[in-house]
């Protein structure tokens, strides 16, 4: 099997390829990505020499490049995103851009295979921040919650899910679509809570907390989500949508304290800020019918995985900085 995986020098795509290929002798992947801010070749590097793995410089809206790439391939996996909360704030318009419309050209592209009779799955990968804010309910989102998006970003993720059902049940499209929580692990884009406060707190900085960080999040080590994702896309009926979860809500400043108890840090590090417009209080998933319908769980424990993640950010603290120099270079 050849995949097209978009969006593969991201954080969860990334992930993603480097779990398949270690597990799948007999898969290759084709790695497309721009290279916007958040997505890093190096993320792949040890990948370069590998003859199953193929990367490719560009943007899931050139209507040139994706057919042809769509019609070297056995199956697609969607990472292609913007999908950072507070950027989508300040300039909604490359989220609207790469998450609706982008999402719209790569769609088109596996309807024109099948209607040529070569016919091949695609795989959304979604969140739930879709499903927008639980607030004090003490509920879970279903994969039947509607969908009630907050965020500029939230609202484009939505509107891409909403494109994959209106493409599956009019084209008749061969598509899943899968929402997930919170992922931690290695190589996520050091803007993210807990890339962040492990880089602030491991320099002695303050550690900027929204609010007074009473807002509650489910998280899932990112290598679990690969392993979710891959089955999903094996099993799973067409049209099928699965929610991805940790079964593992914490509280942000309980996450905070934690990464400076175990860097030797003092919470007077902490520093509460003013709160983003409309940030959600609490998102938690229930991830029962995948593991009813396909018997996935997740594997590895927070307190495991929270110290995998800050031992692997300890080591690689050069990454971190020629990433965070970088973006400041083209902020400027």
């Amino acid at each position: 099997m050849r995949l097209l995986v978009t969006g593969g020098a991201g954080f969860i795509g990334s992930n993603f390829i480097r779990w398949l290929l270690e597990r799948e002798r007999d898969l290759s992947v084709v790695n497309l990505d721009a290279l916007t801010y958040a997505g890093c070749r190096e993320n792949l590097a040890d990948l370069e020499s590998d003859p199953r793995y193929t990367f490719v410089h560009g943007d899931i809206l050139d209507t040139d490049l994706v057919p042809r790439l769509v019609d070297e391939v056995d199956g697609v996996i969607n990472f292609a995103a913007e999908s950072h909360v507070d950027r989508s704030i300040a300039d909604p318009d490359i989220f609207l851009r790469t998450n609706i419309l982008g999402l719209r050209v790569l769609l088109d592209a596996v309807r024109g295979r099948a209607a040529r009779g070569r016919a091949l799955r695609i795989l959304q990968v979604s969140t739930d921040e879709v499903y927008g804010d639980l607030g004090n309910t003490g509920g879970f989102f279903t994969e039947e919650t509607p969908l009630a998006p907050s965020s500029p970003y939230s609202a484009s993720k939505a509107a891409g899910d909403h494109l994959v059902a209106a493409w599956r049940r009019t084209f008749g499209v061969d598509a899943v679509l899968t929402r997930c929580s919170n992922n931690y692990g290695p190589y996520q884009f050091p803007e993210k809570l807990i890339p962040l406060m492990i880089w602030k707190a491991s320099r002695g900085e303050e550690l900027p907390v929204y609010g007074q960080g009473l807002n509650v999040r489910d998280w899932l080590y990112v290598e679990d989500h690969a392993e979710a994702l891959w089955t999903v896309f094996r099993r799973a009926a067409t049209g099928a949508v699965y929610n991805i979860g940790g079964m593992n809500e914490w509280k942000n400043i309980d996450i905070v304290r934690l990464i400076l108890r175990e860097l030797g840090q003092p919470e007077s590090l902490i520093r509460y800020v003013t709160d983003r417009p409309g940030h959600d209080l609490r998102y938690a998933i229930d991830a029962g019918r995948l593991e009813r319908e396909l018997g996935w769980r997740p594997r590895v424990e927070f307190s495991q995985g929270l110290k995998r993640t800050i031992g692997w950010y300890m080591e690689h603290q050069a990454w971190v900085q020629a990433l965070r120099e970088r973006v400041e270079g083209q902020r400027a």
